[in-house]
């Protein structure tokens, strides 16, 4: 009775196991679905950047002299960092031979106003007289009327020959053309200068006005569009910690041939002489664009060897719009193409995305 039992009890645990091992798991079979395309509606922004470029200050007025005439330095009156005046006597140049020549022109000139005032006096008389009829006669006036003419136009070459000497005598002084502060010095007592030669390689006197400069940048082509006049800047020089406002005063409008940038100007007052002529600045200019423009993620934006496009979607399908790319701030772009408000593009385009081709939303 127990064997019985006991086969019966294998059996069984045999049966369960056998069944255990020939049940398998039947897996879920999961359908391929076609991932989503992420979209967005294309809308137009304002934006602001800020770019940093290298300037250099300059005097608002900056002027070398140097000396018109061969001379030697006679009397120097200022020096380097001295504050003048216009108009106000710097240096005072002899050159003899230019005495010489303005005192033979004074006596030419003299000579030729007696002469003059000869023939005059004697033209006057003999046609006083000649309104008595017979008493001179016609060719004698007309003598004395030529003659007196002639005169009059020596002793007038003679006058203009004065004057030149005298304007090149002027040339011995040298003044200051406006305010400012001598920047520069060359010379000393006894210098020979003159206007070819070696006395002419470097100028005289330096003059710069240095309460008030100018800060040149020059802009790149891609951002012209973006200064204005009137628009307020920040800048900043090494040798000092506080930060400078100016304003663009003047644009040249145009491009430079060789860098392809617009030079723009701005005045800068140094009443407290804290800036120098000649320091390099950092400018901080603002590019604030005058109109709102369609701006966009830069993974909408695909660069190929095919050209720059976004893909929009129009019903379901993909469409290629070429564009031009403006600015770049972050993970955005400025975009310009054949684009509405409220068109529907693709946010993370591909190049692998073909015109026509069904996007899933």
């Amino acid at each position: 009775m127990n064997n019985k039992i006991q086969y019966s009890a294998l059996f069984f645990a045999a049966l369960f196991f056998l069944n255990s091992c020939n049940s398998k798991k039947e897996e879920p079979v999961v359908a391929e679905i076609e991932p989503k395309t992420e979209t967005f509606l294309l809308e137009k922004e304002k934006l602001s950047t800020e770019l940093r470029l290298p300037a250099e200050l300059t005097g608002f007025q900056q002027v070398d002299l140097y000396a018109k005439v061969s001379s030697f330095v006679k009397l120097l009156k200022v020096d380097i960092g001295s504050k003048v005046k216009k108009g106000q006597l710097l240096i005072v140049l002899e050159a003899p031979e230019i005495s010489s020549q303005l005192a033979a022109a004074e006596s030419r000139l003299k000579s030729m106003e007696a002469i003059y005032a000869t023939s005059k006096s004697t033209y006057n008389r003999l046609y006083e007289t000649s309104k008595v009829e017979g008493t001179i006669s016609k060719n004698d006036l007309e003598m004395a009327s030529g003659k007196k003419n002639s005169d009059y136009a020596q002793y007038q070459a003679a006058i203009a020959a004065h004057k030149e000497v005298s304007i090149i005598r002027g040339y011995l002084e040298i003044r200051a053309p406006f305010d400012g502060v001598v920047a520069a010095r060359n010379v000393n007592l006894g210098t020979f200068v003159g206007p070819a030669g070696k006395g002419s390689d470097l100028p005289l006197l330096t003059i710069q006005q240095q309460d008030k400069l100018r800060l040149a940048v020059s802009i790149p082509e891609l951002y012209t569009g973006y200064l204005h006049e009137g628009d307020e800047m920040s800048f900043n020089v090494k040798s000092l910690p506080e930060t400078f406002k100016a304003k663009i005063t003047r644009m040249s409008g145009a491009l430079d041939l060789k860098l392809r940038s617009e030079r723009v100007e701005m005045d800068v007052v140094n009443t407290k002489k804290d800036l120098l002529p000649g320091m390099v600045a950092e400018v901080l200019l603002p590019l604030n664009a005058k109109d709102s423009t369609f701006v966009v993620p830069k993974s909408a934006v695909v660069n190929s060897a095919e050209g720059l496009f976004v893909i929009r979607v129009v019903n379901h399908k993909a469409n290629r719009v070429d564009i031009k790319k403006g600015r770049e701030i972050d993970d955005k772009i400025e975009i310009f193409g054949d684009l509405s408000l409220k068109d529907k593009l693709v946010k993370i385009a591909s190049e692998e995305t073909k015109e026509g081709d069904i996007i899933n939303e």
